[in-house]
C-alpha cells in the first residue's frame, strides 16, 4: 500500500472524527468489526459499493501503522 492517508481521513464533522474511508461514512472500526465477524473482502465490496480494494488495503495499512506505533495496545501494568 503506497499511503493509507490517501484513503483514510479523520474529520471532526464525520462520526465525531473517527477514522473513515474517504468519501464515505464507513469507519475503520466498522470495517474491522465486520472482518472480525467473518465477513470477507468480497462481501464488503459487494455490500458497500463505494469501497474499493485499495481502500480496504488502506484500512489494513492504517491498522498496521497503529500497532507499530503502539497505539492499539496498553503495556502490561507492573506488579509490586
Amino acid at each position: 500500500m503506497e499511503n493509507w492517508r490517501t484513503y483514510i481521513v479523520s474529520e471532526k464533522d464525520v462520526l465525531l472524527g473517527k477514522p473513515t474511508i474517504k468519501g464515505t461514512r464507513l469507519s475503520v472500526e466498522h470495517i474491522i468489526g465486520l472482518l472480525a465477524q467473518g465477513w470477507t473482502e468480497r462481501q464488503l465490496l459487494e455490500n458497500y459499493p463505494r469501497l474499493s480494494i485499495e481502500s480496504l488495503h488502506a484500512v489494513f495499512s492504517y491498522i498496521q501503522d497503529c500497532i507499530k506505533d503502539g497505539l492499539l495496545f496498553s503495556p502490561p501494568k507492573k506488579t509490586a
